[in-house]
């Protein structure tokens, strides 16, 4: 979809992805995927200075680099191996995006397998490192397709746990900032005391609230007045077009 205005719901989702970072400070951020890669890059450009990311794999960057193309090898700054990673995981300063394929209304997410455990109908990554990561540091979700498969009741396997579970073992801490879908943007939500339960925080420029609703396998918090998810500023979408991402990556993950 395009608005009015030309930005495309992928720019959309680019910035809700940013705004997951804002406020963090010098911490690493790990975003997973496309639209978390462009959209870490475009925190660290237009709001965030001091978030510290890498290239994907073990070297730190500053400046901001286009999607797809290495950068020259004298941009890096640092270098963290994979053990350095978990240390800075346990520390706590750390943020990361991660990409689930089923979450329920607490944000427990599956990113291992389909269907029954004893035999799965879908393979995924494993759990890798969504426990730790959900236990230790923030985490926040993108999930490109919007449906009820994705956003359901119950998750066929709990990689990250959410806010019951949390709450149950006593998670010495424990956030789940946002989850990013293409169709809105979400936060969680105590009620009565109870454990946090996802709640619609804004519905991107032409989907409904309706829409959402429909699309999601569990009951949401529904506030009364729902705003609409901030489109980019003149800067922030010259950033996301011309520096970031000028071969329009982002579009293959949210077509335009």
């Amino acid at each position: 979809m395009t608005t009015a205005t030309g930005v495309t719901r992928a720019d959309i989702c680019v910035v809700a992805v940013a705004e997951c970072f804002r406020g963090d400070g010098e911490i690493f951020g790990s975003p997973m995927g496309t639209i978390p890669t462009i959209g870490a890059r475009l925190a660290r450009a237009a709001f965030e200075p001091d978030l510290v990311l890498s290239n994907g794999e073990s070297l730190l960057f500053e400046g901001t680099h286009q999607l797809g193309v290495k950068p020259d090898e004298f941009a890096a700054v640092g270098w963290i191996p994979f053990r350095s990673v978990l240390d800075v995981l346990a520390s706590g300063r750390r943020h990361v995006i991660m990409g689930p394929v089923q979450i329920d209304a607490h944000g427990n997410a599956n990113i291992s397998a389909i269907g029954d455990w004893a035999k799965p109908k879908r393979q995924v990554l494993g759990s890798r490192g969504a426990p730790g990561n959900t236990v230790n540091h923030t985490t926040s979700y993108w999930i490109p397709r919007h449906s009820p498969r994705v956003f359901t009741a119950t998750v066929d396997m709990v990689s990250g746990i959410g806010y019951d579970r949390a709450a149950a073992v006593g998670a010495h801490f424990h956030e789940i900032r946002r989850v990013v879908s293409n169709l809105g943007v979400f936060d969680f939500v105590s009620v009565d005391g109870a454990p946090a339960t996802m709640r619609l925080a804004s519905v991107h420029p032409g989907v409904t609230v309706d829409e959402i609703a429909a699309n999601t396998g569990f009951p949401l918090v529904i506030p009364d007045d729902v705003p609409e998810t901030r489109a980019p500023t003149d800067a922030e979408l010259r950033l996301i077009r011309e520096a970031i991402d000028p071969r329009g990556i982002r579009l293959r993950e949210v077509p335009a």
